[in-house]
């Protein structure tokens, strides 16, 4: 198979979308420090580049945050190249299998909003580069955590209230707020 990179911008300038035609990971994986990429071998390779300051995988897609210093028109062209590479000769993303389990758990109303994250949030935050993840729902306030370009995104805010917030307040009458856990 002939692999293919293109690239696209995503809403945080930092991060850039690394898109191949094929599939990487069922799920995503995110290894936002050096020290996190010890159990990837993709992830270990690109922090070997002094301007990778963050790595995050998901479907066909490998989403790489530069360092402040450098400049995406530097850069890309040698992330390019590497990504294709790594997928040509199927560098692994994780040394053991883990996959994403789509069975929820909780209340009839945790149940609902994790079904919601999962229908309609996940496929537009992936759009953008980014992953979502239900953590909790406690006295109306829905706990998620970003990953990925959403991570530290200045838009993420926006999209946290003014998005998914509202989606849920609309849906589940029980949510009050929707925050994001730091990581």
């Amino acid at each position: 198979m002939n692999i293919n990179v293109y690239t696209e911008s995503t809403p945080n300038p930092a991060t850039m979308k690394f898109i191949v035609n094929k599939l990487l990971i069922n799920g995503s994986a995110d290894y936002a420090t050096k020290e996190s990429a010890e159990k990837s071998p993709f992830a270990k390779e690109l922090y070997k580049f002094s301007f990778v300051n963050g790595v995050f995988f998901a479907s066909n897609f490998v989403t790489i945050t530069k360092t402040d210093g450098s400049d995406w028109a530097d850069v890309e062209p040698i992330m390019k190249e590497f990504v294709k590479g790594a997928v040509e000769s199927e560098l692994k993303i994780q040394l053991e299998e883990q996959s994403e389990e789509t069975n929820f758990e909780g209340s009839e109303t945790e149940v609902k909003i994790q079904q919601i994250l999962h229908d309609y949030v996940r496929p537009a935050v992936e759009q953008d580069g980014g992953a979502i993840s239900y953590r909790s729902f406690n006295e109306g306030v829905v706990t998620v955590e970003l990953r990925g370009s959403c991570s530290g995104c200045p838009s993420s805010t926006i999209t946290l209230k003014a998005g998914i917030e509202n989606l849920l307040k609309r849906m589940v009458p029980e949510v009050t707020e929707v925050v994001s856990e730091a990581l």
